[in-house]
């Protein structure tokens, strides 16, 4: 059985489509209660192969009936994908009133919830915890939401080592700009989330370390590490455009 958080949409909802096509039992998790159930409804019309629980993954007692409510219905969990996300929604970071939430959202919860089930994956020595970071945890463009992203890469990359030989597998997807909510005023050809999903399903049948989708984003991470004043012109131009349109809106 596979929980998967931040499932009604965009990456969370095309990664719930792909999983349930491939045969895989879901308990899918998001605050948005109506989309959730709706979802649900759709994929598993008799109600025996998806759960939806409402969940807000900053809440400890959320996380906690999420993962109750998981184990109850299906017995013990086999696959987390830590897929929620938040970004800073409008203009720079430093002028918006709490953005250490992206944080708590994209960071504090996966490791929270990976602590919760972790154990009983270690006792049964089989487990799959995927994380669904970015490129921007490759390459740094935002300030809160590169820090969130380049924080879980980190931390799934050493939990992977920590975790070595005891049958609980750990993976890292990393996707470039796809079409979602996050992305809507980005304003760049983007495919659709189903690339991310197919991402997803596929290191669950062949676990790997970290996966970079579309795979054109490999050619962006190589130039910033290789060559990274040609990335600081890149990100310089976008920053202009952003400035511009910006002033042409106000």
């Amino acid at each position: 059985m596979v929980v998967l958080t931040g499932a009604s949409s965009g990456i969370g909802r095309a990664t719930a489509r792909e999983l349930a096509a491939r045969g895989h039992t879901l308990v899918l998790a998001a605050r948005r209660a109506a989309e959730l159930d709706a979802l649900a409804r759709d994929l598993d019309p008799g109600g025996t192969r998806v759960l939806a629980v409402p969940t807000d993954v900053t809440q400890g007692a959320s996380r906690r009936a999420l993962i109750e409510a998981a184990t109850a219905r299906f017995g013990h969990i086999d696959v987390l994908v830590n897929n929620a996300g938040i970004t800073v929604e409008r203009g720079w970071w430093w002028d918006d009133p709490d953005p250490l939430r992206v944080l708590r959202v994209n960071l504090d919860a996966p490791i929270e919830l990976t602590r919760l089930v972790l154990p009983a994956m270690r006792a049964r020595r089989a487990g799959h915890i995927v994380n669904i970071a970015s490129v921007a945890g490759l390459v740094a463009t935002n300030g809160m939401y590169s820090a969130s992203k380049f924080g879980l890469r980190g931390f799934s990359l050493a939990l992977r080592r920590e975790l070595l030989g005891t049958g609980v597998h750990v993976s890292v997807v990393s996707p470039g700009f796809v079409k979602s909510e996050m992305t809507a005023s980005a304003g760049l050809p983007m495919p659709g989330p189903d690339v991310v999903a197919r991402a997803v399903a596929d290191v669950l049948e062949r676990p790997r370390r970290e996966v970079i989708v579309p795979r054109g984003y490999r050619a962006a991470v190589w130039f910033d590490r290789h060559v990274p004043a040609l990335s600081d012109r890149l990100v310089r131009y976008g920053l202009i455009r952003r400035r511009y349109r910006h002033a042409k809106k106000t």
